[in-house]
């Protein structure tokens, strides 16, 4: 995981409506840049709708909400329509953002290894730095537990 008070890395990525975002865009603004292994599985659905669910709370502080997998451009506008969600998820079809974010690697599930995101979470503050890191977070909760530790 990269460090609290590092520069947050810059990227580009299409979203998914293939408009491309970059990190830069949202310079002034506080970031949650959150990493999730794949739209519309169980925990993953469980974290989007938890960011859903407290949306308000977000605007209300002016918090950006930028969700990374490596879905394809389709999968995520499924997925934004399938849960009504309001956040920008970014396609990362390659995970080289994960990597870089230290959110990307070797995966094992049933028996099989494979290369995947992990459900990882950023704060990036206004002036691009790292404010907060979260490793492996419980999906259920993610969004509260953010908006806890920035109050």
């Amino acid at each position: 995981m990269l460090d609290v008070g590092a520069e947050a890395p810059d990227f580009e990525l299409p979203d998914q409506n293939g408009d491309l975002v970059s990190l830069s865009d949202y310079r002034g603004q506080t970031v949650v840049l959150w990493f999730y292994p794949r739209a519309n599985t169980e925990g993953c659905t469980m974290e989007a709708c938890s960011f859903r669910d407290n949306w308000d709370a977000f605007e209300d502080r002016d918090i950006a909400v930028l969700g990374v997998s490596d879905d394809d451009v389709a999968d995520l506008k499924e997925f934004e329509e399938d849960h009504d969600l309001p956040v920008r998820l970014l396609s990362d079809e390659h995970g080289e953002v994960a990597t870089i974010y230290d959110s990307y690697g070797e995966k094992q599930m049933f028996g099989n290894t494979f290369d995947g995101v992990f459900r990882n979470t950023y704060v990036v503050d206004e002036e691009g730095t790292i404010e907060l890191v979260y490793e492996g977070v419980d999906p259920e909760e993610h969004a509260e537990e953010i908006l806890a530790d920035l109050d």
